[in-house]
C-alpha cells in the first residue's frame, strides 16, 4: 500500500552495509570483572550501517559488535564520517550491541583497553558508513513490533530477611541483590517490570529487495561461551536468522540493537534449567524466537515510501557522584595493599576491585556530556541514550509515545548504568559508584524528560 506519495514522485533512498570488525587472537576482551583475551572466534564481528535520505536529511544508524563505545571515541568518528560523507555527527546514531565477547577499546574494571584494536576500528566504522552510503537507492520502509516477554528476567531480586546483600564500595547493605549466585534459595521476587517488546525499523528497494532491518530489544545479552571467545552473542545470531528467514540476498544487513536492558538479563534463578545448557545454545534459540516474531509481523504490513526524516540531538551536563575527600584517601590505602595481577573475584576482594575504581572515579572531570537523540522516521522515532538505561525508563518513554517507538541504548556514549534514583537508593551493582555508575542522583529523570522533549519537538515544522 502506498502512502502519501506515488512511487513515480518518490525521493527516499536508503543504503545498508556491513563491515568485518573482527579483532585478532590476542586483542583484550572487557566487559567482565578482569581482563580477557581473544583466543578462540566463533563468529564473526561486524560494523553495520543504514543510511537515509528523503531529499533533504540524511542520517545513519550505526550498530557495532562491540561492549562499549566511548563518546570521545565516537565524537572523533563522527567528525571524520561528517568530513567524508556531509552528514551532520547529530544525525548520526553509533550504538554498540553490549556484546561481551569482543574487542576492547574503553577499559573496565580491570579489563583493558586494548590499543592496536582502538586504532583500528574507527576506519571500519567509517568505511560502514561510506559503503551504506554509495548504495543509497529508491526505498520503502515499515515499522512494526512483537511480544516476547519469555527472554526478559529483572536481574535485581527482593532477598529473604535472612540475607544481607553486601554493598563493596559503602560496606554497607543493600535493599536488593543483583544476580544473586548461589543464594538462589534466598529470593522473594524480581523488583521491576521488563520490556518484552521487540521493535523494528524495515527497509526495502521499492524492486521489494531487502535492504535492512533495524531491531531492538531490551535483553543486556547471552553470553552462553567460554571466556576468550569472540562472539556477536544474540544479536548476531537474530540477524543471521532474519536474513534466512526473509530469503533475503548477501546485500541485506540485519541488526539488532540493544535497548533499555541496564537490569534485564537471561539468567533465571528460580528456573535455571528451561534453557539449553550447550555452548551458543541459548543465544541461537533467543536470536532465533525473535527473528521468528519479526518474520511473522512482516508477512502483513503497510510501507511508507516516502518517510520525512527528522532529528534532535542535544548534550546535557551531569556532575558524577565522586567519593568524598575521606572515603578517597581510605581507597587508596587498600589500593596499595592490593595484589590486582593476581586477583580472583570474590566477595572478599569485591571491595579492594571498587577501592580501585574510587581512585580511578576521582580522576575523572567532574562533568560529563551525556547524549540525548531522537530520530524520526515517517511516522516512527528511535531515540538514543548514552548509558546503560533500566526497563522502566524505557517503558515510560514508549508508552507518553504517539506513534511507533523504541530507545537504542549505549547510543553516542557511554556513561555506565542510568537507574532511576528510587532504584539508586535499593543499591544492588547496578548502583554501586564506579567508573561504571557515577551519574549524579536524578539524572535519570532529566535525560527521560529531554528525550520526550525532543520527540515531542519532532512533530514542529522544521526551522
Amino acid at each position: 500500500m502506498l502512502k502519501n506519495n506515488t512511487v513515480n514522485s518518490q525521493s527516499f533512498k536508503a543504503g545498508a552495509a556491513q563491515v568485518d570488525i573482527t579483532p585478532p587472537l590476542g586483542t583484550f576482551i572487557n566487559g567482565d570483572f578482569v581482563a580477557h583475551f581473544a583466543q578462540y572466534i566463533h563468529d564473526e564481528l561486524y560494523a553495520k550501517a543504514l543510511v537515509m535520505h528523503d531529499g533533504e536529511k540524511m542520517i545513519a544508524i550505526v550498530v557495532v559488535d562491540i561492549c562499549v563505545l566511548p563518546k570521545d571515541f565516537l565524537d572523533n568518528i563522527k567528525t571524520r564520517i561528517n568530513e567524508k560523507t556531509g552528514i551532520e555527527p547529530g544525525n548520526l546514531l553509533i550504538s554498540s550491541t553490549h556484546t561481551h565477547a569482543a574487542g576492547s577499546v574503553e577499559s573496565v574494571y580491570l579489563g583493558a583497553a586494548d590499543l592496536q584494536y582502538m586504532r583500528k576500528l574507527p576506519a571500519l566504522i567509517i568505511e560502514a558508513v561510506l559503503l551504506a552510503k554509495d548504495k543509497l537507492r529508491p526505498a520503502k520502509i515499515t515499522w512494526g513490533s512483537s511480544d516476547v516477554p519469555e527472554h526478559v528476567l529483572c536481574r535485581r531480586y527482593n532477598m529473604q530477611s535472612s540475607y544481607s546483600p553486601q554493598n563493596p564500595v559503602t560496606g554497607e547493605a543493600d535493599r536488593v541483590k543483583t544476580n544473586p549466585f548461589g543464594v538462589e534459595d534466598q529470593i522473594i521476587d524480581n523488583i521491576s517490570q521488563t520490556d518484552p517488546e521487540v521493535s523494528f525499523l524495515a527497509v526495502k528497494g521499492i524492486d521489494d529487495k531487502w535492504i535492512s532491518i533495524v531491531a531492538n530489544y531490551s535483553l543486556h545479552y547471552v553470553g552462553d561461551w567460554d571466556n576468550g571467545t569472540i562472539s556477536s552473542d544474540y544479536f548476531g545470531q537474530f540477524s543471521r536468522q532474519i536474513a534466512e528467514n526473509l530469503e533475503a540476498d548477501d546485500e541485506f544487513v540485519g541488526m539488532m540493537s540493544n535497548g533499555t536492558s541496564g537490569d534485564v538479563n537471561i539468567w533465571d534463578f528460580r528456573n535455571p534449567h528451561r534453557y539449553p545448557s550447550g555452548k551458543f545454545e541459548k543465544s541461537k534459540l533467543i536470536g532465533g524466537d525473535i527473528a521468528e516474531k519479526v518474520s511473522q509481523e512482516l508477512l502483513d504490513v503497510e510501507w511508507d515510501y516516502n518517510p520525512e526524516l527528522a532529528v534532535r540531538y542535544e548534550e546535557v551536563n551531569f556532575r558524577l557522584r565522586k567519593p568524598s575527600a575521606d572515603d578517597l584517601e581510605k581507597a587508596k590505602k587498600v589500593v596499595s595493599e592490593s595484589n590486582y595481577e593476581n586477583m580472583q573475584i570474590t566477595d572478599l576482594t569485591m571491595p579492594k576491585l571498587y577501592a580501585r575504581e574510587q581512585v580511578l572515579l576521582y580522576d575523572l572531570p567532574d562533568l560529563l556530556q551525556f547524549p540525548v537523540q531522537a530520530l524520526k522516521i515517517g511516522k516512527g522515532v528511535i531515540g538514543g541514550l548514552g548509558g546503560e538505561i533500566f526497563a522502566e525508563t524505557g517503558l515510560s518513554i514508549k508508552q507518553q509515545s504517539a506513534g511507533p517507538y523504541f530507545t537504542i541504548g549505549l547510543a553516542n556514549a557511554n556513561a555506565g548504568y542510568v537507574p532511576p534514583a528510587h532504584e539508586l537508593e535499593k543499591g544492588g551493582y547496578e548502583t554501586w559508584r564506579s567508573r561504571t555508575s557515577k551519574l549524579e542522583k536524578g539524572a535519570e529523570e532529566i535525560i527521560r524528560m529531554k528525550l520526550l522533549e525532543l520527540i515531542k519537538n519532532l512533530n514542529k515544522k522544521e526551522n
